[in-house]
């Protein structure tokens, strides 16, 4: 994790939560970017027609079939520890529903030191809860991505010897039991020399007595290159790590035009690709616990779009006495309203029916379990259903 950074600070309004929007976006930055490069050309046929879209179209699910299929899974939830008193507010009422509380992040310097966050309030919170505290690590640094920091990293032994080090004891001071490695825009050359540093740091981190996992960029196969995907080996990472998080996200983003943030055909390739050189058990897949508010008509390099969560999103469409509309094949939920300065918007989120559509992906290729990005935004629907349909596991 899936999962926003220098564009996105122009937006306040992206994550919501006042002064820490822009770290809220730092997991999706690359994503964002890469996905725009991936989708670039193609984006006929990734944008859905409204008038192959209709209304409401609900699936139904037989009651004893799903009992028969629940099974264990691990849920994931990326948490930002902006400040202790909004970490643990975004912790209530979920965390019981989590395998792990991702806390994103500590940022690696150069040198191999780490930058805090505060996070003992949240902790302790996550601790109660029952949730295992996942620390992530990432070469995050000036509200962007750093490949100089991550090839630094993977070539200076000092500075690589330093970081393991300072990983390792901040875990045993933090109570932290599981490690989330997510370096992103890594230079396309720098692919061995990060498979290098994993196979340094992974089997460290584990030997001292902890789950070690790592995130990865939505790729569809391994020939897919440029710095958010190139250097990202899903077969190797598969082979190091206890698991792997797909960022299977942000196809619909704030600075790209109206679609669905994770649609499920693009999610499937992704899937279809990570299952060919990654064991099953081993896949974690993203989900969105948020959507966007794009004002019509779109310009590419115009206005950002305001982030906007689910339950804000079924609010606003009640407010503005506008239908939600359902498209059936990015199963995603989206509705047009106008503003009180008489412009369209167009708004694409997630509501119940569409985790049911990734919750029947994650049954389908029986996957390790789902990873959400990011916690804090309003879905009280998501958690009853996940524990309708799983048992989540508490370790």
């Amino acid at each position: 994790m899936r999962k926003f950074v220098i564009l996105l600070c122009l937006s306040l309004a992206l994550s919501g939560c006042g002064d820490g929007n822009d770290k809220k976006q730092g997991a999706s930055y690359d994503q964002q970017q890469g996905t725009t490069t991936q989708n670039e050309g193609d984006s006929s046929l990734i944008r859905i027609q409204h008038s192959q879209s209709p209304a409401k179209r609900i699936q139904k699910v037989n009651p004893d079939q799903t009992a028969r299929d629940k099974r264990p899974i691990n849920s994931i939830g990326f948490l930002e520890p902006i400040t202790p008193q909004q970490s643990v507010s975004d912790l209530k009422g979920v965390s019981q529903h989590l395998s792990y509380v991702a806390f994103f992040s500590y940022r690696v310097n150069a040198d191999g030191s780490l930058v805090p966050i505060e996070d003992s309030e949240a902790l302790a919170a996550a601790k109660k809860s029952g949730a295992i505290p996942m620390m992530v690590i990432t070469n995050f640094t000036e509200g962007n991505f750093s490949p100089d920091i991550a090839h630094r990293i993977f070539t200076d032994k000092t500075a690589s010897k330093s970081l393991i080090n300072g990983v390792i004891q901040t875990m045993k001071a933090k109570g932290y039991k599981a490690l989330n490695i997510d370096f992103e825009h890594i230079r396309e050359k720098d692919r061995e020399l990060y498979n290098g540093f994993l196979e340094t740091i992974l089997p460290q981190v584990r030997k001292a007595g902890f789950t070690v996992s790592t995130a990865l960029a939505p790729k569809t196969s391994d020939e897919q290159r440029g710095p958010w995907h190139g250097a990202h080996d899903y077969k190797r990472h598969g082979e190091l790590a206890d698991f792997v998080i797909l960022m299977t996200y942000e196809w619909g983003w704030s600075g790209g035009p109206p679609m669905a943030v994770s649609p499920i055909p693009q999610v499937r390739k992704v899937l279809d690709y990570a299952v060919s050189v990654i064991p099953r058990n081993k896949i974690v897949m993203g989900a969105p616990l948020y959507g966007y508010d794009w004002t019509l008509p779109y310009k590419k390099g115009g206005k950002f779009a305001k982030r906007i969560a689910p339950a804000e999103a079924a609010d606003l469409a009640a407010k503005e006495g506008v239908e939600i509309q359902y498209d059936n094949e990015a199963q995603a939920p989206w509705f047009r309203y106008t503003d009180d300065q008489n412009k369209t918007h167009e708004v694409w989120f997630e509501n119940e029916q569409s985790m049911q559509a990734k919750f029947n992906l994650v049954k389908e290729y029986g996957l390790n379990g789902v990873a959400y990005w990011v916690l804090g935004e309003p879905f009280p629907q998501n958690w009853t259903l996940l524990e309708e349909e799983f048992i989540i596991q508490r370790h």
